[in-house]
């Protein structure tokens, strides 16, 4: 395999437990252990929260949205304003996508026709949701828009489609990610800036595997290799199974990094299965839309059974809401009357609770427990809301 190029970026594995892993990751601005978590700043910032509170949670890297903040406030101002970091005073690491998933999402899919991205071999060309500005977004566009946001870590641009697509249209996917990648690659880069590969192939394992050593035998190489377009569509039971069968096998000396996933529950399947780092929007939007996640499940706070309980969201949980004794009867209240404390309070928790879950597994991996772990979190879970 070809080794990293970045200075400033380094990643080594300090124990493991079948495929599961713990490591560090280390950055200009933040060494990282993991297997770790990173909450989504869509707009340079996690909805509901200053950056001191996420950090609180126990996060160690945000991620910005290429898509949303190259149209607004736009890459030259983010730079002039000392790049993500500075401008969203966040001084850990942070991790930039490419804005391909908003393409996909906003063009594909099987919406309806006069979508606003149209695709072609050389990238992306769409009209801004904002004011309806033409954008064509390239694999050197969106490195040199990440390089001016500042992120301690890029994602290449690729193509990523849907879950259920058939073979030659996934096949199609991702040899034209590879000749994105290799583009990508050939782009300066200011100094420290880590570049990720993004692997595709849908839940074809023989395809993943194929474009995952493609990918890591690029050169000069990526810094760490993602794992795209899962969670798009394909049953849950397909994505988890294809994980187990090639994510140990993504080249284990560079970050693996599994996109938009999930659920406290897929967490664990993918730690198991030898993925390192996590984002996803759900534990924030869902936290806005009243469902708390707790070691014990989901819990709805709407739901009238809460009205006159006192206990907090997660007794054994230690984030402000649930240490600060914040009661299940008192959110619901404000849920209901629509105050947006509660919507900040709710995001601090299920946040805590995805930090405690992935710290907790890294503690477990080095103990040699982490079976244990593992096994005793999944049951917890399923007792659903108490």
């Amino acid at each position: 395999m070809t080794a990293p190029r970045t200075q400033g970026f380094s990643f080594s594995v300090v124990a493991g437990e079948g495929h599961a892993r713990a490591a560090v990751l280390r950055t200009p601005h933040a060494e990282v252990p993991t297997p770790t978590f990173m909450p989504v700043g869509t707009q340079g910032s996690v909805k509901g929260l200053t950056s001191e509170e996420v950090a609180a949670t126990g996060a160690r890297v945000m991620l910005g949205n290429t898509y949303h903040l190259m149209l607004r406030p736009g890459p030259e101002l983010i730079d002039e304003l000392g790049g993500l970091h500075g401008f969203a005073r966040w001084p850990h690491a942070m991790l930039t996508d490419s804005g391909g998933f908003q393409a996909f999402s906003l063009g594909g899919a099987g919406k309806q026709p006069g979508s606003l991205v149209a695709a072609s071999d050389d990238g992306f060309t769409f009209r801004s949701h904002l004011d309806g500005a033409r954008y064509h977004l390239s694999p050197e566009e969106a490195v040199r828009v990440q390089s001016l946001l500042g992120a301690d870590i890029q994602m290449q641009l690729d193509v990523c489609p849907p879950g259920a697509s058939p073979r030659d249209v996934v096949e199609t996917a991702v040899r034209t990610t590879t000749r994105w990648a290799k583009r990508a690659l050939a782009c300066p880069r200011k100094e420290g800036q880590a570049l990720f590969g993004i692997v595709q192939g849908a839940c074809f394992s023989d395809l993943r595997l194929a474009h995952a050593e493609e990918l890591a035998a690029l050169d000069p190489g990526f810094d760490g290799l993602a794992l795209g377009g899962f969670s798009v569509g394909e049953p849950i039971e397909r994505m988890v199974e294809t994980l187990h069968e090639i994510a140990h096998r993504v080249d284990p000396e560079r970050p693996r990094y599994l996109m938009g996933v999930g659920t406290p529950r897929d967490l664990l399947d993918a730690i198991d299965a030898g993925i390192d780092m996590f984002d996803c929007v759900l534990p924030t939007r869902n936290a806005r839309n009243g469902q708390a996640l707790t070691r014990f499940g989901k819990l709805i706070i709407k739901n009238a059974k809460y009205k006159r309980d006192p206990r907090p969201l997660d007794p054994e949980c230690t984030c402000p809401a649930c240490a600060g004794g914040y009661s299940r009867a008192y959110l619901r209240h404000l849920y209901l009357a629509g105050e947006m404390t509660v919507l900040r309070l709710m995001t601090l928790h299920n946040l805590h609770w995805y930090g405690e879950l992935v710290g907790g597994a890294r503690e477990a991996i080095i103990a040699g427990e982490w079976a244990r772990y593992r096994d005793a979190s999944r049951a917890r879970m399923a007792q659903g809301e108490v």
